[in-house]
């Protein structure tokens, strides 16, 4: 008999708010009420029970992130790791935090609207494929920028790429082992280099990830659509 696979989730929350203008770091900013890194947390503890999750945030955040628990009396259970200088290092130490054998979710703790639907059918996948990449088709025009201006591209055959992105614990952990380099701009891509095969998913559109304030102002408008659902 196979043995059910030990699931996790590392949720990547190294990010600032640079690009919102705000002098807080954008996971900790409010979105209905409460900091969005709550939301992300409370999705993937919506989507299944024996989730161990793993939270990495900056060194210098990790007590603020204790506050704002203690504040909004956020029980979601979870371990905290301390980021790195790039995604790529903040994984890495993600992933010290996990023991055993199984399967590794990691998504950004700023995409609070991820469906409990999409996290089940991504570690459904990985653990029929090794691994499960949410993507999107573009619906906008695409075009190449090039040294001597741009040119259109086909957009039918380019792919938005989302997370969570799941992965085999083991194999993630090896690849991860390669020294780092500046297009590792995901964990698709560091699996990727280490020669170890894609399958990708279909993603959501409402999965978007909070960058700017455009973006904080959709989630409230989702969040409040959702509710009345």
């Amino acid at each position: 008999m196979n043995r059910p696979h030990q699931k996790y989730a590392i949720i990547v929350a190294g990010g600032s708010g640079a690009r919102m203008g705000s002098a807080v770091p954008k996971q900790f900013l409010l979105l209905a009420g409460k900091p969005l890194l709550m939301h992300t947390l409370a999705r993937f503890r919506e989507a299944m029970d024996e989730l161990q999750l793993i939270v990495v945030l900056p060194f210098d955040h990790i007590e603020t992130w204790q506050r704002l628990c203690s504040k909004h009396r956020f029980l979601v259970p979870h371990q905290i790791a301390a980021g790195g200088e790039q995604r790529f290092f903040s994984v890495r130490n993600g992933l010290e935090k996990i023991a055993s054998p199984g399967l590794v979710a990691v998504h950004d703790g700023v995409r609070p609207l991820v469906s409990a639907t999409l996290i089940q059918i991504a570690f459904e996948a990985a653990a029929a494929n090794g691994s499960a990449i949410p993507v999107i088709t573009p619906n906008e025009s695409l075009r190449q920028i090039t040294g001597s201006g741009s040119h259109p591209v086909d957009r039918a055959v380019h792919r938005l790429v989302q997370t969570p992105q799941v992965f085999d614990v083991q194999r993630l952990r090896e690849a991860y082992q390669q020294p780092f380099r500046p297009d590792f701009t995901d964990d698709a891509t560091v699996w990727e280099a280490a020669h170890n095969p894609l399958h990708l998913i279909e993603g959501e559109i409402h999965n978007i990830k909070i960058t700017r304030p455009f973006d904080l102002l959709l989630a409230e408008q989702y969040l409040h659509y959702e509710s009345k659902e």
